[in-house]
């Protein structure tokens, strides 16, 4: 039977993604661990694991390119770990340039490119990097693995090593016994439990489920391989007591008077040759994979993201064919039909399809933490780059968003990052003339809004912005807002560098983020700057852009939709408290009073450029933030509240500033979705708004 490896393509790319993201992970960590002298043994063998399963991976489908760069990194780590985890800083840096390298043949195949043979440069380097790890080698401490034959099979050389390190640093090394039970159990104290009661006072090195009989009757024994420092009473506290027990693990070899030892692990075998990787390569062992993390893998189900935006497309037809439905059954209602049950069958259906919705969309969702997984990434080319010492401070919680949205915001987020490392945060020779520390901060955090938004910023301790010189270089005066100087930063073309480096100087970057955050994901974007203090972008999104819930409103005889998310609140305008300007046909903006404070008030019509059918005011009115400031839309008629799919306009000729898209309503007729914020920028209300409110306010 013939396999065709393209099969298992996608599996493949799925799963090497994963396991490099991982990499990079630990590979960040290992490199924060040797710049503050201390060692991570673990970290080095998940490091090697991932490294490890790629090799594997990549010889079952013959990309020879990444099993020669994964086997001779993995063979680097090998001796690290048998040096108790001891990384050279240089090595750091030729391991990421191995990742890089990796990651780019990845993406090759995935284009459906050939892929290019690895660099015979950095193999040559990586192959002398193992030779000098091999040699740095400590010899193996004067200690003994004490452990039943049946376990000691189970134990890999890198864990008997990390062991054997930890033991003769001072460390003991400890096997833990836990013995479960129905009774612990109902009290609350599982494996899981445990495990993280022992983590918080001992090292876990292995978890092992064993079989037989155990004092309570029962067959199962899960045991625990630690190096601890704490008190036995402690840790068998932590194990919830008998019949659970605590047995030291390494002795020194020069007591002649202790017990033979186990039988020691037989050494790790000779590296198989690059062009022949065997089947054997392609996981780890089981016995290799702690008990607990095959439990926590067992519940994933990997699904590509198309399967997934077919399903939001089929979702998208029903939401529009539901719309239909309404519109025949009001009619038939309007025509004197009899439509009870029909109504509460349609409201079943609304009801589930909602929930359909719901479950689809939780199903889109991803974790900001893993949209921003490659910042510390680029934070550290860029100090390698610049010269600037900058830590990075991620503080993202459990938010979750569209990975429409996430693809989409991820580019502004560069962008940012690289404007401030390169422009706000100074050298640490300035840094200490202004009497700051010499290693600058950026900090990357996001919160979710009750409106169904996601605020994200991104904000340095550097030298603020310069509002005199980034108007200088504009030929304007100087803002007088940080809304106005948000503007300028925003000018295509605008950079305060006079020549371009590879990090800036282009005059893209801001006018990429305001295109992404308001233009195509109908955001909003936000400016604070201190002088020497540092500055702060507030990016505010939707959570999701495909199917969102409107309000449908009529404006000069013509139906709208606007999403809900933008819209604060819906007032009745009152004739009698809306004051008018004396410049108001010259452009001026009326207000109307909102519980005390007056909100500057546009008819939406006219900026729509649109003849009223109506004498008068409009009855009604949306109030949207506008940078931050409240600004009332003066409409004709509220027709109500519903699910629509929202169309965005791709086409450039037609796409138009405050307008999100269209959407069908279940007439065949499509209907403007408009993003309120967004028109009244578009049409300059944002200035002559703060201008107004500072005056009626005065």
């Amino acid at each position: 039977m013939s396999v065709d490896l393209a099969d298992f393509l996608p599996a493949y790319l799925t799963e090497v993604e994963e396991l490099m993201s991982a990499a990079r992970a630990h590979l960040l960590t290992l490199e924060k661990a040797v710049q503050q002298g201390v060692t991570r043994p673990r970290t080095v063998r998940d490091l090697f694991r991932a490294l490890h399963t790629i090799k594997g991976l990549s010889a079952m489908i013959d990309v020879e390119p990444v099993v020669s760069l994964s086997h001779w990194m993995e063979s680097v780590l090998r001796h690290v770990d048998q040096a108790g985890g001891q990384l050279p800083d240089s090595s750091i840096e030729l391991l990421l340039e191995g990742l890089s390298a990796i990651e780019q043949r990845v993406r090759q195949l995935a284009g459906g490119k050939p892929v290019v043979d690895a660099p015979k440069d950095l193999l040559e380097r990586l192959e002398g990097l193992e030779s000098a790890a091999q040699g740095r080698a400590s010899p193996k401490p004067a200690v003994t693995l004490e452990l039943d034959p049946s376990l000691a099979q189970k134990i890999s050389p890198a864990e008997q090593a990390q062991l054997a390190a930890g033991a003769a640093s001072g460390r003991r090394a400890l096997r833990l016994d836990y013995i479960p039970s129905a009774e612990r159990s109902a009290q609350g104290l599982t494996i899981n439990s445990v495990r993280e009661r022992v983590g918080r006072l001992a090292e876990l090195v292995k978890v092992l489920p064993v079989s037989g009989a155990t004092p309570g009757g029962g067959n199962l024994t899960f045991v625990l391989l630690v190096l601890s420092e704490a008190e036995d009473a402690a840790l068998l506290e932590a194990l919830g007591g008998p019949p659970a027990t605590l047995r030291l693990l390494m002795v020194p070899t020069a007591q002649a008077s202790l017990p033979a030892p186990a039988p020691a692990v037989a050494p790790a075998q000779a590296v198989a040759p690059v062009q022949a990787p065997v089947a054997a390569d392609v996981l780890p062992l089981e016995e290799d994979i702690p008990f607990e993390e095959l439990r926590r893998g067992s519940g994933v189900l990997r699904v590509e993201v198309p399967r997934l935006d077919d399903a939001l497309e089929r979702l998208a037809a029903l939401v529009v064919n539901r719309s239909k439905v309404t519109r025949a059954v009001a009619d038939l209602t309007a025509a004197g039909a009899p439509t009870r049950e029909l109504l509460q069958v349609l409201q079943e259906n609304a009801r589930l399809l909602r929930d359909l919705r719901a479950s689809i969309l939780h199903l889109r969702m991803v974790r900001v933490r893993d949209v921003l997984e490659r910042m510390p990434l680029l934070v550290r080319g860029l100090r390698r780059s610049t010269g600037k010492q900058v830590r990075l401070e991620l503080d993202v919680g459990d938010a979750e968003l569209d990975k429409a949205v996430a693809d989409r915001i991820l580019p502004a987020l560069v962008h940012l990052v690289r404007n401030a490392m390169d422009h706000a945060i100074e050298a640490p020779g300035p840094r200490r003339a202004a009497g700051k520390p010499e290693e600058g901060v950026l900090r990357l955090g996001c919160h979710t809004r009750v409106s169904g938004r996601l605020e994200l910023s991104v904000s340095d301790d550097g030298r603020g912005v310069d509002a005199a010189a980034v108007a200088a270089r504009a030929g304007v005066s100087v803002p007088g807002s940080s809304t106005e100087l948000l503007e300028l930063l925003c000018r295509p073309g605008l950079s305060t560098r006079q020549a371009a480096d590879a990090t800036s100087g282009r005059g893209m970057g801001m006018d990429i983020v305001k295109r992404i955050v308001v233009e195509q994901l109908g955001g909003e974007l936000r400016l604070e700057t201190r002088p020497g203090l540092g500055t702060t972008f507030t990016l505010s999104v939707p959570l999701t852009i495909t199917i969102v819930d409107a309000f449908i409103f009529e404006c000069a005889a013509l139906r709208y939709a606007v999403a809900v998310s933008t819209v604060e609140e819906i007032i009745e305008v009152d004739p009698a408290r809306v004051v008018h300007p004396p410049g108001e046909l010259e452009g001026g903006t009326a207000l109307v009073e909102r519980r005390g404070v007056a909100v500057p008030l546009v008819s939406l019509e006219q900026l729509l450029r649109r003849d009223s059918v109506r004498n008068g005011l409009a009855p009604k009115a949306f109030i949207v933030r506008q940078r931050g400031t409240p600004v009332a839309f003066a409409v004709d008629r509220l027709l109500g509240q519903q699910e629509i799919v929202l169309r965005p306009l791709e086409d450039p000729l037609v796409r138009v500033p405050g307008v999100a898209g269209a959407t069908d309503l279940g007439d065949g007729q499509p209907t403007l979705v408009l993003d309120l914020p967004a028109l009244g920028a578009a049409k300059g209300i944002g200035a002559r708004s703060e201008w107004t409110g500072r005056e009626a306010t005065a």
